[in-house]
């Protein structure tokens, strides 16, 4: 795979224009892969399945009145 890759920025290297877009790539490949909140489409997907599953199954919280948000998460252990 390393071979393919480097012969392939092998011919582009020539035009300014390929690299300056690759050079913009990578980078954004590099905060993608530092960036740990990030997932992929299908865990994100069954995330949002198991959420609704779990409304649909009556497993809710609510907030009491005058509750703040970081009381809440702690009373629901979040």
């Amino acid at each position: 795979m390393n071979t393919q890759l480097w012969q392939n920025i092998g011919a582009i290297a020539d035009s300014k224009q390929l690299m300056a877009r690759l050079a913009k790539y990578v980078a954004r490949l590099v905060k993608e892969k530092e960036n740990s909140t990030l997932m992929t489409k299908e865990d994100f997907l069954a995330k949002l399945e198991k959420g609704e599953d779990d409304y649909r199954q009556g497993k809710t919280f609510a907030m009491m009145p005058g509750e703040s948000y970081k009381d809440f998460r702690n009373r629901i252990g979040r």
